[in-house]
């Protein structure tokens, strides 16, 4: 997951093993890999999740992995009890903005200066529907 992250993300902003294996001891977090160069992780809380982070290698980008990953994590956090699924994406970062917004997400908030850059988060959600 480290190895994807840090050509995903610049190195402010790449997570090295250490914070994958700290996260992944949480209880609640999952991750996924998808074998062509993808991963996510995510946190389930109570009924609510978070997309903790997302990522696809460049030379895989454009394949649809990210949304089969974003598919797949979210049924899984819908199955295991979540009514809502919450992210942050750099109100810069447009490709991620719309991928999120074709899987469903809406804009929830923002959260200022956020990002190492200063740039602002998006806050999204989206709500599972029950058949999930």
């Amino acid at each position: 997951m480290a190895a994807i992250h840090a050509t995903a993300f610049s190195p402010p902003d790449a997570w090295g093993r250490d914070a994958f294996s700290l996260q992944l001891g949480f209880p609640g977090v999952f991750g996924l890999l998808h074998p062509s160069g993808g991963m996510i992780l995510m946190r389930l809380a109570a009924d609510e999740a978070e997309v903790l982070t997302l990522a696809v290698t460049p030379e895989a980008r454009r394949g649809g992995i990210a949304a089969s990953l974003l598919s797949e994590a979210t049924a899984t956090a819908a199955a295991m009890g979540a009514k809502s699924i919450f992210l942050e994406v750099s109100v810069t970062n447009i490709a991620a903005s719309a991928l999120y917004s074709r899987a469903g997400f809406i804009e929830a908030g923002r959260r200022p200066h956020y990002y190492s850059d200063n740039t602002d988060a998006l806050v999204m959600r989206f709500d599972p529907p029950d058949h999930f």
